[in-house]
């Protein structure tokens, strides 16, 4: 499994002097990745911790008591359901903790906590081919590669220029009511967890809504009505893995591209993360 991962402060954010409020962490196991990006409500002073906290609980929960590969959809569908929940709790039961401790060194009289301080979205995947899980909480969006070539008759050269894109975990669209956080009312509720079986799986990329301008285009680009929603730019997906094929998972030219003129639509901060199945 090649797995690579980069954040830059946006450019909104470096102008008002506040620091990357994303987070990202992945844990390579072999023949299966977890991958996390959290995305801090940029109204929040410390969101970014509320991000930290985020990333590390799903990576801790995701790792533990992955199904096999030739499990029944039926258990990927109740363990994926069981660990998001588990990852919003955990998010929770961490956040209060530093509040409290917040609290207690504020002394007696201080107000309770505020766990909206600690803001943040998450999307996480578990990767174990041909599976991936998700969970979501957010904004955050999340793309599936896969190449047309499942049984195996062309070459890797000939896949990487055949990768497809699939939107299969989609941010809000325009006008729908605003996401929660991990920190909302009724978020272990709201979590948003599914499994995806696709024997073409070639990579799986998470993003935080930051990337939206530089990672999907609008449909008319393709000729699309509008209520077609966003579409994952092949391009940028496609130059992405072909990438990180060619120099074994070096994020640096990942850094460069979201770093680069072509970023600075969006003042947000940019995080991208993903996992690609090694000769898939």
């Amino acid at each position: 499994m090649i797995v690579a991962g980069a954040g830059v402060q946006g450019t909104a954010h470096l102008a008002a002097g506040l620091g990357c409020q994303d987070a990202f962490r992945a844990v390579d196991l072999g023949d299966t990745a977890v991958l996390a990006v959290a995305d801090g409500a940029g109204s929040r002073e410390r969101s970014a911790l509320g991000a930290h906290i985020a990333v590390d609980a799903a990576c801790r929960l995701l790792t533990e008591e992955i199904p096999r590969a030739q499990e029944a959809p039926e258990t990927w569908t109740r363990w994926i359901a069981g660990r998001g929940v588990r990852v919003v709790e955990e998010y929770r039961r961490a956040a209060e903790g530093v509040l409290g401790a917040d609290s207690r060194d504020a002394g007696p009289g201080a107000g309770p906590a505020d766990l909206g301080a600690l803001a943040a979205a998450l999307a996480a995947a578990v990767v174990r081919p041909p599976w991936v899980a998700f969970v979501s909480v957010g904004d955050c969006f999340g793309t599936l590669l896969t190449h047309e070539d499942p049984a195996g008759t062309v070459s890797d050269d000939e896949k990487c220029a055949r990768v497809r894109c699939h939107l299969v975990l989609p941010p809000p669209p325009p006008g729908a009511p605003r996401p929660p956080f991990l920190s909302s009312p009724g978020a272990t509720l709201r979590v948003r967890t599914f499994v995806v079986w696709e024997p073409a799986l070639s990579g799986v990329v998470l993003a935080t809504d930051g990337c939206a301008a530089l990672t999907l285009d609008h449909p008319s680009v393709r000729e699309l009505r509008p209520e077609a929603g966003p579409l994952p730019a092949e391009r940028f997906f496609g130059g992405l893995a072909a990438t990180l094929r060619g120099n074994g998972g070096d994020a640096e030219p990942l850094r460069a591209l979201l770093s680069g003129p072509g970023a600075a639509r969006t003042g947000d901060d940019l995080t991208v993360l993903c996992a690609l199945v090694e000769g898939g």
